[in-house]
């Protein structure tokens, strides 16, 4: 396996990708540059539209629009003019927070998790958008809420708190919601000197997670808990990862250069840029957010 940059983004956090498939493009967002990107793999262009504040998710609706979760909430975004509509604040007033990762569920709404930006331990909650815009409290106590996946069978929620170095595993009801407290099922050993960021799921029921500091993306077996490949990556701030192309079998990177000096960017130009991977296997369709009828 071996990645190869396919736009020299030099963004400061990349992160976010999510392939979609009836346009044809790779979502991502630039989160401090406060900005989503649209970059289209076969022509190798891409155009951003700024945002109003930090984004830190972003998925498509099954309207055509898309659906963000932003350091000023949940908003609709309009791809093409760049309108922003106001959805829902769960946590107004709490300027030092901001929505991070996010993701789509089977049942098509939208998770995403908040943090602190001095990184205040416990700070974070994750939250749950639903088909009518309303907005549900599901989990508290997290310090970075970063990448989620769901299993094959529905019965899972993986969930990444980078600072625990762990995995959680959320037992679910069959309308997916959290059934019981979670077990970790994959821990990132601390010699790594790396924390574990974005995730996906894979056609085989496997995780692949980026390594913030690790300079990788990595593939779990989540039910034994144990590594079984290493994709190597030319910048250490490695973020988050999704599959796409037109056969999902393309694995697509986003990475960092956040608080990097001249130095180090010389060290490792392509940082902060976007990859692709032809890495042995396929990803599934992502979902989108499903609007109430």
């Amino acid at each position: 396996m071996k990645a190869r940059c396919v736009f020299q983004a030099q963004a400061g956090l990349a992160e976010g990708p999510h392939w979609w498939a009836e346009k044809g493009v790779l979502l991502w967002v630039d989160i401090e540059a406060s900005r989503v990107g649209f970059f289209d793999p076969v022509a190798r262009s891409n155009r951003f539209l700024d945002m109003p504040s930090h984004v830190g998710a972003v998925v498509p609706t099954t309207a055509g629009d898309l659906v963000a979760a932003t350091a000023e909430g949940f908003v609709r975004l309009d791809p093409q003019s760049g309108v922003v509509t106001p959805l829902s604040d769960p946590e107004p007033g709490r300027s030092e927070h901001r929505f991070n990762d996010g993701k789509c569920d089977p049942w098509g709404r939208f998770w995403a998790g908040t943090m602190a930006y001095d990184f205040s331990p416990g700070a974070g909650s994750l939250w749950r958008l639903n088909h009518d815009f309303s907005c549900n409290l599901q989990w508290q106590q997290l310090t970075i809420s970063n990448g989620l996946a769901w299993s094959l069978d529905r019965r899972l929620l993986y969930l990444i708190d980078s600072p625990t170095l762990t995995v959680m595993a959320f037992p679910l009801t069959s309308t997916g919601a959290l059934a019981d407290h979670p077990t970790a099922c994959i821990t990132i050993p601390e010699d790594w000197d790396a924390v574990p960021d974005g995730m996906c799921i894979d056609a085989e029921g496997m995780l692949w997670i980026a390594l913030f500091g690790g300079g990788c993306v990595t593939r779990w077996d989540p039910l034994r808990g144990c590594l079984l490949e290493r994709l190597a990556l030319p910048c250490r701030q490695v973020t988050s990862c999704c599959f796409g192309g037109p056969n999902l079998d393309q694995l697509f990177v986003a990475t960092a250069r956040r608080e990097m000096d001249a130095a180090a960017i010389k060290a490792e130009p392509l940082a902060g840029g976007l990859f692709q991977a032809d890495v042995g296997v396929k990803g599934l369709p992502a979902d989108c957010f499903q609007l109430a009828a």
